[in-house]
């Protein structure tokens, strides 16, 4: 399927769900729920359940059957999206072109919002998805936690705040595409890793899960340098964001190796995403899915 048609159509399904999950919450916080709601109906691509369910239907029809273990990972990502716009953090006032969380609720119900969403994320792939063997349900789970957690995600945003004002420390060029490596590798490879992964694990599809990470980690990498590469050059009313980077001294693909290079380096990751699609064991017409949304990532100008 065309990739624009089935982000749309995912996103339409996830968002529906998600608020509903929220909303129908007679227990939580009335103000929590509102700090919760309000970045989750902030809008995004919804690209991470997109290649849940994608990978998911590599041996498996209905994607639906998993919709709360892609609303999970959605809940994770916009966590990491609340916290990483805190002023302790990128201190960004936009987000997907409205005011961010704490500029509206405050620092600290921003902060509970973000844990919130961390917290019930695990609670719905465990309590839902009903259809899905409980063992396969609890290895999603154990997917999730390890890639989002400090050996993954949130040691990528360490690595990104620690290394911020980086050329006044004079490290050498080794180090430095280390560092980048490293701080990319977690802060987003690894969360795309887990939705591939996870969406395998739940179809119960062993045959490909190593293949999908590796897969996903180059996509992962393509994204993330795309991302870089539209911080700077992007229109900031499409983008939906100020773009930070530079205000932080960011250790970037851009600000190492600069537009033309970066540029590269994003068509290399999206090829070999591609050579590992390739050595997919499933029906071509589910694999166009992934092969459509790994062109999506690299041409897209948001």
């Amino acid at each position: 399927m065309q990739a624009e048609k089935y982000i749309k159509k995912v996103a339409d399904i996830v968002e529906r769900r998600l608020v509903n999950i929220i909303s129908s919450s007679k227990i939580a916080n009335t103000k929590l729920k509102e700090s919760m709601l309000y970045s989750l109906k902030a809008g995004g691509k919804r690209l991470r359940p997109a290649l849940m369910f994608a990978c998911y239907e590599l041996k498996r029809k209905n994607f639906k059957d998993i919709l709360d273990a892609g609303c999970a990972i959605e809940m994770l990502h916009t966590y990491s999206l609340i916290h990483d716009d805190l002023p302790a953090m990128d201190d960004d006032d936009l987000r997907r072109g409205k005011p961010t969380n704490h500029k509206i609720f405050g620092e600290g119900m921003a902060i509970l919002a973000g844990d919130a969403l961390l917290t019930d994320a695990f609670y719905h792939i465990l309590s839902s998805n009903k259809s899905v063997p409980i063992e396969l349900r609890a290895k999603a789970a154990e997917i999730l936690s390890f890639r989002s957690g400090s050996n993954g995600m949130v040691s990528g945003q360490a690595a990104d705040l620690e290394n911020e004002n980086f050329k006044k420390r004079k490290y050498s060029n080794i180090k430095l595409r280390t560092m980048l490596n490293y701080m990319h590798t977690h802060k987003t490879s690894d969360l795309i890793i887990a939705a591939c992964q996870m969406g395998a694990i739940l179809s119960g599809d062993r045959e490909n899960f190593e293949k999908l990470g590796i897969f996903a980690q180059n996509l992962g990498l393509c994204f993330q340098i795309k991302d870089d590469i539209l911080d700077v050059t992007a229109d900031k009313k499409k983008l939906g964001k100020l773009g930070s980077d530079a205000k932080n001294g960011k250790l970037t693909f851009l600000t190492l190796y600069g537009l033309e290079k970066a540029k590269k380096m994003a068509e290399i990751s999206y090829e070999k995403s591609f050579e590992a699609l390739s050595a997919l064991k499933a029906d071509k017409e589910n694999i166009d899915t992934l092969e459509n949304l790994t062109k999506f990532v690299l041409r897209r100008d948001m």
